[in-house]
């Protein structure tokens, strides 16, 4: 789907992601070690580079790893740069719109996006997506720049009872003039930290699921949905998309920032 544009996801729409995920012409290995590769590519609609991280997992079953990327709740407990999400309004049981803000090492400023999210689970494999939209409700907050998610997606396959192969790519753009190290250096060191960390996450997530609300999944019983239903008066036009990109960040040095807190903002 083209950024701004609200409607259920259809097949081919996730049959994009999972030729992104799986293709292989013009992406550049930077990272392979343990299981855990990393990929970039350059694309037409942002200076920003695509990022693909690919692991296999083998010690939890694969659904669990589908229930983490979808409770909200529980990812306020491992995603440590989330500052706040959550989702807006419902547009089926399959697709809803949300709010995401994370937080960015200091001095850069903290980036937030609205994203429509839609997903499919079929048995042995299952996708998760999201695209940038425009909600009149919920324009730029000051102090955070916009950010841009032209895609970005999960494809997790099945390979046994307790293993698979989980693939992310993301092509998005944080706005702003950032500095050419940023995006290098969070790519190189990308992969291991983020792949560590939802591997952690899954593993901790049945006992914290047991003591938190554990029979809650709307994601898979669409009856327990509360949030409102999509209104298209308050979706924007992609043309309304605010531009950032005078935000000049590009003089911070890389000495002014943590390593490990730039390994977050991908």
């Amino acid at each position: 789907m083209e950024i701004g544009e609200v409607r259920v996801a259809e097949d081919t729409d996730f049959l994009k992601l999972k030729s992104l995920c799986e293709d292989t012409e013009g992406w550049k290995q930077e990272y392979n070690k343990q299981n855990v590769s990393v990929w970039t590519k350059n694309n037409d609609v942002s200076s920003f580079k695509m990022v693909k991280v690919r692991a296999v997992f083998t010690d939890f079953n694969f659904d669990v790893l589908y229930d983490v990327l979808h409770d909200s709740d529980y990812r306020k407990q491992w995603d440590h740069v989330m500052l706040e999400g959550y989702e807006i309004c419902s547009i089926n049981p399959n697709n809803d719109i949300g709010y995401y803000a994370m937080k960015c090492p200091s001095p850069l400023k903290n980036r937030d996006f609205i994203t429509q999210r839609s997903w499919l689970h079929l048995g042995s494999e299952f996708y998760i997506f999201n695209h940038s939209v425009i909600h009149s409700k919920y324009p730029p907050k000051k102090g955070f720049i916009r950010g841009t998610s032209y895609l970005t997606g999960y494809f997790v396959r099945k390979l046994s009872e307790n293993s698979c192969q989980f693939t992310y790519v993301s092509q998005s753009d944080p706005k702003g003039h950032l500095p050419s190290w940023v995006v290098n250096k969070a790519t190189k060191i990308l992969a291991p930290k983020v792949i560590g960390r939802i591997h952690k996450a899954c593993i901790n997530y049945p006992r914290w699921k047991s003591a938190n609300n554990p029979g809650f999944k709307p994601w898979l019983f669409p009856e327990q949905v509360v949030l409102p239903r999509l209104d298209m008066n308050q979706i924007g036009p992609a043309s309304e998309f605010a531009s950032t990109d005078s935000i000049d960040e590009s003089n911070i040095k890389e000495t002014e920032i943590n390593e490990d807190d730039v390994t977050d903002m991908l």
